[in-house]
């Protein structure tokens, strides 16, 4: 998902990113955590009393963050090698059935789920995430972290809920065979009491270790109006998050687990989702005249009755499901085939004022499929499904599942200009999500950094593979001629707060020190492998990443285990480790300059010099006189000469200047004969000087001519000349000009 403020979308994140103010979070590890008893409506049988409670397997530290050891080889069983009999080591199943009240936007559901119990040791709790109670009232840890964020500045989910808009799930029934279980709403972060994401089950039974558990639960599920991911608008409803969803057990050696642990956080205002794999069967009955989209393949022939229509999808090796239902939308259909992937359905629904959305989309789609399957590993699904969420609903767009996203909607996508740029961007990121949010399936709680920080990186690497630039123009602007451009890798860098970071890369989705600086987890962190990738060699970084896919798909891999992959593969520890330790667990700021150019020429010295066995003897007005037939002599030799050089050889002292983290660095000097030399830099002096004796002067110095190192947080004082020159800053400072022109015509056009 892209947090931005949409229509232009990607251009927004740059330019109103810096209004967002710092977020004083809610959720802190010595908060203890709190539970709230079961209300007496929801309230069922005790569970027998001749069973012992069990001592609890703790939750994921409330402050969990990138874990710093790699998980074991053996984690979640061990590298899927495509010899197994599923794609994943599915740990639970679910079977819905699920109606829609599609005047109420609520839907009714009975769920059976199978859990499989991988520790060593019996389970006798067991905890659910219930995601849209973080929309039931202004109590959640949701609502009450959003109140800080948008206080101060924008962001995206800050729409506001009135009367009949609100959302949550009301558990009516949860049985265990036939005994009726209790729950209890609890607050594994700190939140407040009033927040109910969260529920604990008191089983009547434990679960042996190995042992598989199987719930009947009955659910009511009321979908807000569109707020943030989920929800409706008119005849539109997207139901994401909506049905209860267990936790994750995670066993020692996983993503930094020394002990079993319930990775079950509560639905926080930055966060999105973790999930076991599994399987997915689910029938929905809507009102036979919606349109209807879902994670899956539709299994058979709809069935029709009564008006309404019940459609029966199944998803295995998924760790979520999502669907749309909508009244008068229409489809676009499509299908691709990759060497090492099936057969794959495309589909995109729209609604008939976004008809120039479709085809465009659906092109994306499929280049994406061509990119990612190529780069990263085969697409493994069999369907692919893209909604476009209707006028007025946009906070619906941007969002992925499993073999299913939403995106944008245009009336008209013309080619050459920013809503191409946008509608095709916004594509690839969503489907780019079923790689490193799906696939992989990363925590995006405690680590967004692998879910949205990678995929914004692969993203633009896609479309600098296809030379697509940000077209900073409209149709109308375009055809006065005016239509700047600009690459996706240099936007990231103006968004990635390189000045001052506030938060690591590797730090959780809710510890930010504010909204503005979880959004640089998508654009510092592709900057970070931007230049990890040139000190490393794009085709190392691409085997790199595409031997992380296949280690780690459908295995939940950590930070850590991306560095060891890429150490691993491209045997350059020191590089890896520099990005890791300075970004992804750290706040490094670099700011390389070119302090000073001091040049001077070697001219005879007075005073005395024994040359071949002679001494003489040189005074001032002999050496001027001397030094002056000499530069006559050579000027009338040398008549196209060019300032700066000349018969005596000159000495030119370049010094660079370190204000932050140590970085490899290419100093290319100009001589004033046209001629240059490149210097390395690559050590931890904070200073270093370089001299040039040569027949003429320095009279230019250049670090990172070829614009390598994204991160450096001023390359305006990269370079420095011995007469005043501003092309570099000329070159910057059009290139913000002509961003935030292109911003104000954009905000008069609307």
């Amino acid at each position: 998902m892209r947090p931005v403020v949409r229509k232009w979308g990607y251009l927004c994140a740059v330019t109103m990113s810096v209004a967002v103010c710092p977020l004083t979070l809610m959720a802190q590890s010595s908060l203890p955590t709190k539970a709230a008893s079961t209300p007496p409506s929801a309230a069922s049988a005790p569970a027998s009393s001749s069973t012992a409670v069990l001592p609890d397997i703790p939750f994921a530290a409330a402050n969990a963050a990138a874990p710093s050891a790699p998980s074991t080889a053996d984690a979640w069983g061990g590298e899927r090698t495509g010899n197994e009999a599923t794609l994943s080591d599915r740990v639970v199943s679910y079977r819905i059935d699920a109606e829609l009240d599609a005047a109420k936007h609520a839907v009714t559901g009975k769920e059976r789920m199978t859990w499989r119990n991988r520790s060593d040791r019996p389970v006798s709790r067991v905890y659910f995430h219930l995601y849209l109670n973080g929309f039931q009232n202004e109590g959640s840890t949701w609502f009450t972290e959003r109140k800080v964020l948008t206080a101060h500045g924008r962001s995206r989910g800050a729409a506001a809920l009135k009367k009949g808009e609100w959302g949550w799930i009301d558990l009516q029934q949860v049985k265990q065979g036939d005994a009726a279980l209790k729950w209890t709403f609890v607050q594994p972060d700190g939140g407040p009491a009033t927040d109910q994401t969260v529920v604990r089950i008191d089983l009547a039974e434990p679960v042996a270790a190995g042992a598989t558990l199987t719930l009947d639960i009955d659910f009511l599920s009321q979908l807000p109006r569109v707020v943030e991911r989920t929800g409706w608008f008119g005849d539109f409803n997207l139901v994401g998050q909506w049905f209860p969803k267990i936790g994750v057990l995670e066993l020692a050696g996983e993503r930094g687990a020394t002990a079993p642990r319930w990775n079950v956080h509560e639905f926080h205002f930055n966060s999105e989702f973790y999930a076991d794999f599994g399987l997915y069967d689910v029938s929905l009955t809507v009102p036979s005249d919606y349109t209807v989209g879902a994670v899956g393949q539709l299994q058979e022939q709809p069935q029709v009755a009564n008006g309404k229509t019940t459609y029966h999808f199944v998803q295995g090796d998924v760790h979520d499901f999502a669907w749309v239902a909508a009244k008068g939308y229409q489809t676009l259909d499509g299908s691709w085939q990759g060497p090492g992937s099936p057969k794959v359905a495309l589909k995109v629904l729209y609604p008939p004022e976004y008809v120039g959305s479709a085809q465009p989309q659906l092109k994306a789609s499929i280049d994406s499929l061509d990119y990612f399957s190529k780069t990263l590993g085969a697409y493994p699904y069999r369907t692919l499904t893209v909604v476009v969420p209707p006028y007025n609903a946009s906070e619906a767009g941007g969002m992925e599942y499993p073999t299913f996203y939403t995106t944008e909607g245009y009336t008209k996508v013309e080619p050459g200009t920013l809503d191409q740029f946008g509608s095709d961007f916004v594509t690839i990121h969503e489907f780019g999500h079923g790689y490193f949010y799906g696939i992989l399936a990363s925590n995006e709680f405690e680590e967004p950094m692998l879910d949205e920080g990678l995929n914004e990186y692969w993203d633009q690497r896609m479309l600098r593979e296809r030379g697509q630039n940000i077209d900073l123009t409209t149709p109308m602007l375009r055809r006065l001629g005016f239509s700047p451009s600009f690459p996706g890798f240099a936007m990231e860098r103006m968004a990635s707060g390189l000045k001052q970071p506030a938060d690591p890369l590797g730090e959780n989705a809710w510890d930010r020190f504010s909204s503005s600086s979880y959004g640089t987890v998508y654009s510092r962190t592709a900057t970070a492998m931007h230049d990890l990738e040139e000190r490393l060699g794009k085709e190392v970084t691409e085997r790199a990443f595409h031997e992380y896919y296949k280690r780690w798909h459908f295995r939940h891999p950590s930070a850590a285990d991306l560095r060891t992959t890429l150490i691993d593969v491209s045997g350059n520890a020191k590089a890896v480790n520099e990005i890791f330790g300075q970004y992804v667990y750290g706040t490094a700021r670099i700011d390389d300059r070119v302090a000073s150019i001091d040049t001077v020429e070697v001219l005879p010295q007075i005073g005395s010099v024994l040359k071949d066995g002679k001494r003489t003897e040189f005074n001032s007005s002999e050496l001027d006189k001397q030094i002056d037939k000499q530069r006559e002599d050579w000027a009338k030799a040398h008549p196209k000469a060019k300032p700066g050089s000349g018969p005596f050889p000159w000495t030119s002292t370049v010094t660079v200047s370190r204000d932050g983290a140590q970085v490899p660095q290419l100093l290319r000097v100009k001589f004033a004969d046209g001629s240059s030399e490149d210097v390395k830099w690559n050590d931890d002096r904070r200073w270093a000087r370089f001299v040039f004796t040569k027949p003429a002067k320095v009279i230019s110095a250049a670090l990172d001519p070829e614009q390598k190192v994204y991160l450096d947080s001023n390359k305006l004082n990269d370079s420095l000349t011995t007469k005043a020159d501003g092309t570099a800053s000329r070159r910057w400072s059009a290139d913000v000009a002509s961003l935030l022109q292109t911003f104000y015509a954009l905000v008069g056009s609307l």
